[in-house]
């Protein structure tokens, strides 16, 4: 499971919002100077907003903002995830101008029907996310959370035990 600290930034009926920056795999790449993620972490760059999903388990009234907590996906849906988003769209892009070419051998028309193949790729690839936007088996989990203290009736804020 892949795992990333991150930080409550809203709270909803059935999910939470948390603020991260990616950095859990850049001590364990190979790439290390030579990576665009370390890079653009070094300079500032501005972190990610994450919608993940709560189910019975893990009530929104757990939750406060500014609160800590570490969220994990599991590596299969990361690759399955991967390979459908990058391989589908190539993969029309080459079925599209392959038939094109087969049939009319035009070079104009076999570049316009490989783009369209690509864009149509990308079609699904939205329509697919719109589709499963929802779906707890691709979504991030709540894996630990750091306990909330309270100090005062009015304040409530948190207090890392670590």
């Amino acid at each position: 499971m892949l795992k990333e600290q991150a930080r409550v930034v809203a709270v909803e009926n059935n999910a939470i919002w948390v603020e991260t920056i990616q950095l859990s795999t850049c001590g364990s790449c190979v790439a290390k100077k030579g990576c665009g993620q370390a890079l653009l972490a070094g300079l500032g760059a501005k972190p990610n907003y994450l919608r993940v999903l709560l189910d019975n388990n893990h009530p929104s009234s757990r939750y406060r903002l500014n609160q800590l907590i570490t969220i994990g996906l599991p590596e299969s849906i990361v690759v399955k995830a991967s390979l459908f988003l990058y391989l589908l769209p190539l993969i029309l892009l080459m079925l599209f101008g392959a038939i094109t070419q087969y049939y009319y051998n035009n070079e104009l028309l076999i570049i316009f029907m490989a783009s369209l193949g690509l864009f149509f790729g990308g079609l699904l690839i939205r329509f697919f996310s719109d589709k499963y936007k929802d779906d707890q088996r691709f979504q991030p989990k709540v894996v630990e959370e750091e306990p909330l203290t309270i100090v005062n009736n009015s304040d409530l804020t948190y207090e890392s035990t670590r």
